[in-house]
């Protein structure tokens, strides 16, 4: 059984563990960001306080050139960490949200 089958066999038994769907999303991220995406976007529509998705789905968009989208994920992630005082988290999240604003030209 390949990576990813074992990947989708664990997110199909335990559908309400956001860390399966955020594993099958990076492990589908090495082959192909398109694929990914989708399974990003699960993980940040059904469970927004799962914290470590933000940062992979913003520079998902980003790469994907959906600036506006990028920028929400960012924004949305910040204040989602901020309240769970994930530190460490919080602080990766803040500079690339500042790295995506400056290579944007988005700073006001």
């Amino acid at each position: 059984m390949s990576r990813l089958e074992l990947l989708h066999q664990y997110a199909e038994q335990e559908p309400d563990n956001p860390f399966n769907w955020y594993a099958l999303a990076t492990e589908y991220r090495k082959y192909s960001l398109v694929e990914a995406l989708p399974y990003y976007e699960k993980v940040w529509q059904e469970f927004p306080d799962y914290a470590p998705n933000y940062y992979h789905l913003a520079h998902a968009y980003w790469e994907l050139q959906e600036i506006e989208k990028a920028r929400q994920v960012f924004e949305q992630g910040l204040q989602v960490l901020s309240t769970q005082k994930e530190t460490k988290m919080l602080q990766e999240l803040q500079n690339a949200y500042h790295n995506f604003l400056l290579e944007n030209d988005l700073l006001e």
